[in-house]
Protein backbone atom coordinates (compact mmCIF):
# COMPACT_ATOMS: atom_id res chain seq x y z
CA UNK A 1 0.00 0.00 0.00
CA UNK A 2 1.28 3.42 -0.95
CA UNK A 3 1.31 5.99 1.88
CA UNK A 4 -0.14 8.62 -0.48
CA UNK A 5 -3.30 6.51 -0.72
CA UNK A 6 -3.71 6.29 3.08
CA UNK A 7 -4.48 8.43 6.09
CA UNK A 8 -2.84 8.14 9.48
CA UNK A 9 -5.22 6.55 11.94
CA UNK A 10 -2.91 6.93 14.95
CA UNK A 11 0.17 5.37 16.48
CA UNK A 12 1.17 2.59 18.85
CA UNK A 13 2.00 4.25 22.16
CA UNK A 14 3.09 1.41 24.43
CA UNK A 15 2.85 -2.25 25.36
CA UNK A 16 -0.12 -3.28 27.49
CA UNK A 17 0.18 -6.37 29.63
CA UNK A 18 2.16 -9.53 28.97
CA UNK A 19 0.37 -11.10 26.02
CA UNK A 20 1.26 -8.85 23.09
CA UNK A 21 -1.44 -6.20 23.48
CA UNK A 22 -0.65 -2.54 22.78
CA UNK A 23 -2.18 0.84 23.52
CA UNK A 24 -2.95 2.86 20.42
CA UNK A 25 -3.62 6.60 20.33
CA UNK A 26 -6.04 7.53 17.54
CA UNK A 27 -5.84 10.77 15.59
CA UNK A 28 -9.44 10.90 14.36
CA UNK A 29 -12.54 12.88 15.26
CA UNK A 30 -14.80 9.87 15.83
CA UNK A 31 -12.75 7.00 17.27
CA UNK A 32 -15.84 4.86 17.81
CA UNK A 33 -16.14 4.56 14.01
CA UNK A 34 -13.05 2.35 14.06
CA UNK A 35 -14.11 -0.02 16.82
CA UNK A 36 -13.55 -3.61 15.75
CA UNK A 37 -11.57 -3.00 12.57
CA UNK A 38 -9.89 -6.15 11.33
CA UNK A 39 -6.65 -4.83 9.82
CA UNK A 40 -4.38 -1.78 9.58
CA UNK A 41 -1.19 -0.85 7.80
CA UNK A 42 1.78 -0.40 10.15
CA UNK A 43 4.62 1.88 9.10
CA UNK A 44 7.98 0.22 9.57
CA UNK A 45 11.20 1.42 7.95
CA UNK A 46 9.18 3.88 5.81
CA UNK A 47 7.01 1.08 4.39
CA UNK A 48 3.41 0.19 5.09
CA UNK A 49 2.86 -3.44 6.02
CA UNK A 50 -0.60 -4.98 6.52
CA UNK A 51 -1.31 -6.37 9.99
CA UNK A 52 -4.40 -8.28 11.04
CA UNK A 53 -6.02 -7.59 14.40
CA UNK A 54 -7.47 -9.97 16.96
CA UNK A 55 -9.20 -7.04 18.62
CA UNK A 56 -9.33 -3.24 18.45
CA UNK A 57 -11.32 -1.85 21.38
CA UNK A 58 -11.87 1.91 21.67
CA UNK A 59 -11.98 3.45 25.15
CA UNK A 60 -12.05 7.08 26.31
CA UNK A 61 -9.68 9.84 25.11
CA UNK A 62 -9.17 8.30 21.64
CA UNK A 63 -7.21 5.41 23.17
CA UNK A 64 -7.46 1.83 21.96
CA UNK A 65 -6.47 -1.56 23.31
CA UNK A 66 -5.29 -3.58 20.33
CA UNK A 67 -3.93 -7.07 19.75
CA UNK A 68 -2.25 -8.04 16.50
CA UNK A 69 -2.40 -11.59 15.20
CA UNK A 70 0.81 -13.57 15.87
CA UNK A 71 2.04 -11.02 18.42
CA UNK A 72 1.69 -12.91 21.68
CA UNK A 73 4.58 -11.65 23.81
CA UNK A 74 5.83 -8.39 25.24
CA UNK A 75 8.84 -8.66 22.93
CA UNK A 76 6.59 -8.97 19.85
CA UNK A 77 4.60 -5.92 20.93
CA UNK A 78 7.66 -3.82 21.80
CA UNK A 79 8.83 -4.03 18.17
CA UNK A 80 5.70 -2.12 17.12
CA UNK A 81 5.80 0.69 19.72
CA UNK A 82 6.10 4.10 18.07
CA UNK A 83 4.84 2.86 14.71
CA UNK A 84 2.18 4.84 12.89
CA UNK A 85 -1.04 3.09 11.83
CA UNK A 86 -2.69 3.79 8.48
CA UNK A 87 -5.89 2.93 6.64
CA UNK A 88 -6.72 3.45 2.95
CA UNK A 89 -8.31 6.77 2.02
CA UNK A 90 -11.17 4.74 0.57
CA UNK A 91 -12.13 3.84 4.18
CA UNK A 92 -12.98 7.48 4.93
CA UNK A 93 -16.61 8.51 4.83
CA UNK A 94 -17.67 10.84 2.03
CA UNK A 95 -18.16 14.39 3.23
CA UNK A 96 -20.55 17.12 2.20
CA UNK A 97 -19.23 19.65 -0.30
CA UNK A 98 -18.57 22.21 2.45
CA UNK A 99 -16.64 19.72 4.62
CA UNK A 100 -13.06 18.49 4.21
CA UNK A 101 -10.41 16.28 5.70
CA UNK A 102 -7.21 18.06 6.68
CA UNK A 103 -5.05 15.91 4.41
CA UNK A 104 -7.08 17.15 1.43
CA UNK A 105 -5.77 20.69 1.96
CA UNK A 106 -2.16 19.81 1.07
CA UNK A 107 -1.35 21.67 -2.16
CA UNK A 108 -4.26 24.11 -1.85
CA UNK A 109 -3.61 27.81 -2.41
CA UNK A 110 -4.25 30.04 0.61
CA UNK A 111 -5.64 33.56 0.11
CA UNK A 112 -6.35 36.27 2.64
CA UNK A 113 -9.26 38.63 2.04
CA UNK A 114 -6.98 41.70 2.43
CA UNK A 115 -3.53 40.46 1.39
CA UNK A 116 -4.53 38.19 -1.48
CA UNK A 117 -2.49 35.10 -2.30
CA UNK A 118 -0.40 33.90 0.65
CA UNK A 119 1.01 30.61 -0.63
CA UNK A 120 0.52 26.86 -0.81
CA UNK A 121 -0.38 24.51 2.05
CA UNK A 122 2.62 22.22 2.49
CA UNK A 123 1.76 20.46 5.75
CA UNK A 124 -0.96 20.18 8.37
CA UNK A 125 0.09 20.26 12.01
CA UNK A 126 -2.47 18.34 14.03
CA UNK A 127 -1.44 19.37 17.52
CA UNK A 128 -3.12 18.62 20.81
CA UNK A 129 -3.87 22.28 21.50
CA UNK A 130 -4.52 23.56 17.99
CA UNK A 131 -4.46 22.50 14.34
CA UNK A 132 -2.36 24.57 11.95
CA UNK A 133 -1.83 25.00 8.22
CA UNK A 134 1.87 25.11 7.32
CA UNK A 135 1.94 27.46 4.32
CA UNK A 136 4.94 28.31 2.13
CA UNK A 137 5.06 32.12 1.82
CA UNK A 138 8.08 33.69 0.13
CA UNK A 139 10.22 30.69 1.07
CA UNK A 140 9.22 30.80 4.75
CA UNK A 141 6.72 28.69 6.62
CA UNK A 142 3.67 30.58 7.91
CA UNK A 143 1.50 28.80 10.48
CA UNK A 144 -2.20 29.57 10.20
CA UNK A 145 -4.59 28.32 12.89
CA UNK A 146 -7.46 26.23 11.56
CA UNK A 147 -10.33 28.07 13.24
CA UNK A 148 -13.71 29.14 11.89
CA UNK A 149 -12.86 32.85 12.44
CA UNK A 150 -9.67 32.49 10.37
CA UNK A 151 -10.42 29.82 7.75
CA UNK A 152 -13.55 31.24 6.18
CA UNK A 153 -14.07 28.86 3.29
CA UNK A 154 -12.48 25.89 1.57
CA UNK A 155 -13.22 25.46 -2.12
CA UNK A 156 -12.25 21.87 -2.90
CA UNK A 157 -13.01 22.20 -6.62
CA UNK A 158 -10.74 25.25 -7.01
CA UNK A 159 -8.21 23.91 -4.45
CA UNK A 160 -8.29 27.15 -2.46
CA UNK A 161 -8.49 28.11 1.21
CA UNK A 162 -9.93 31.55 1.92
CA UNK A 163 -8.83 33.19 5.17
CA UNK A 164 -9.23 36.23 7.34
CA UNK A 165 -5.76 36.39 8.92
CA UNK A 166 -5.21 38.24 12.18
CA UNK A 167 -3.44 41.58 11.73
CA UNK A 168 0.35 41.12 11.76
CA UNK A 169 0.36 37.31 11.64
CA UNK A 170 2.45 37.09 8.48
CA UNK A 171 4.80 39.86 9.64
CA UNK A 172 5.84 37.72 12.61
CA UNK A 173 7.21 35.08 10.26
CA UNK A 174 8.90 37.51 7.87
CA UNK A 175 11.01 39.20 10.56
CA UNK A 176 14.67 38.15 10.57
Amino acid sequence: MNKDNCFQLGYIAKVHGLHGEVNVVLDVDFPEDYEGIKHVFVEQKSRLTPYFLEHFVVSHNNKVLAKFEDHDTVEDAEKLVGSALYLPLSDLESLDEDQYYYHELIGFEVSDEKLGKIGEVKVIYDLETQDLLGVDHQGKEILIPIKDQIVLKVDKAAKKVYCHLPEGLIDIYLED
